[in-house]
């Protein structure tokens, strides 16, 4: 019944769009997320999109991990109209723990789907040059695979750029992947030029922690994936993933965010929806400056 009632709040926030930075209601529509299945996650998803007034497909794939076949669920929220298009994508799957039980999957990654459904709520009113679509892959968790199956599906001819969102759930500190290729260069231009304007926190990895970008880095598309953490934290796991042998960090250190996700930890304790309102700014900002710069 709680998660029925948190449910029922979160739609209720997305309803109204003045309501839409509003931080109490950012926060139960993450909440809103932590079900028992993937399933029910996927039916939050839909109605939060409903709520706001959202239209959407929903496209089936064959899919699954090592205790099967499962049928996964890609939701796609399509945005104006043009000859190329740029995607702003997120997971809404949660990992199985250790226990048989879904994660709450609230910092990964319910917060990135929260802050991507605001996005387009804002986006849906822009003038832009680009076909925006806004997709929420399933199954990240069990190796990329909604990712994959949707670039199988529809192709990536269309594709000018992707913008992915994995982990925007706490800290004002804005991590990117800088391991991307060539092609990448112009997004990572616009990103760092929205990061110079706000005056914000932004550090590049040359070695970023894997989510669906993978996918689209090799399907040869320009993307970027971009997380959020409190400032010791992201240089912390700069460290980790880049600092080598000698990188300062104390014997079997391990950076915050990789104790909560995919642990039971990553509750809604953990998330700061003030981070999920300036996530979904910055992916604002970002889609449109690359809409202006993209060919």
């Amino acid at each position: 019944m709680l998660r029925t009632l948190t449910a029922a709040c979160a739609l209720l926030a997305f309803a109204t769009p003045a309501l839409g930075q509003d931080e109490a209601a950012l926060r139960e529509a993450v909440a809103a997320y932590d079900q028992p299945s993937n399933a029910e996650r996927l039916a939050v998803l839909t109605g939060q999109l409903d709520a706001a007034g959202l239209a959407y497909e929903i496209q089936t794939f064959e899919g699954g991990g090592r205790a099967g076949a499962m049928t996964g669920s890609n939701v796609i929220v399509t945005l104006g109209e043009g000859e190329r298009d740029l995607l702003l994508t997120a997971h809404y799957d949660a990992v199985v723990l250790q226990s048989g039980e879904l994660a709450d999957g609230l910092v990964d990654n319910a917060a990135s789907t929260v802050a991507l459904i605001e996005a387009a709520r804002v986006l849906s009113g822009r003038d832009l040059n680009h076909r925006v679509q806004v997709i929420f892959f399933d199954q990240e968790e069990l190796g990329l695979i909604g990712a994959q199956r949707w670039i199988a599906a529809n192709g990536t001819d269309r594709v000018a750029a992707v913008v992915n969102s994995d982990v925007a759930a706490f800290g004002d500190t804005l991590m990117y992947g800088e391991n991307n290729g060539e092609r990448s260069g112009f997004v990572l231009t616009a990103l760092r030029e929205e990061c110079a304007e706000r005056a914000m926190t932004c550090v590049g990895f040359p070695v970023y922690p894997p989510s669906d970008d993978r996918a689209f880095i090799a399907a040869e598309v320009p993307v970027v994936s971009i997380g959020f953490q409190n400032r010791v934290g992201a240089h912390q796991m700069w460290l980790a993933f880049n600092g080598g042998r000698s990188n300062g960090l104390a014997e079997g250190f391990v950076p915050e965010v990789f104790q909560l996700i995919h642990s039971e930890g990553d509750v809604i304790e953990a998330v700061d929806p003030a981070t999920v309102a300036l996530a979904a700014e910055v992916y604002v900002d970002l889609i449109t400056r690359l809409d202006a710069a993209a060919q």
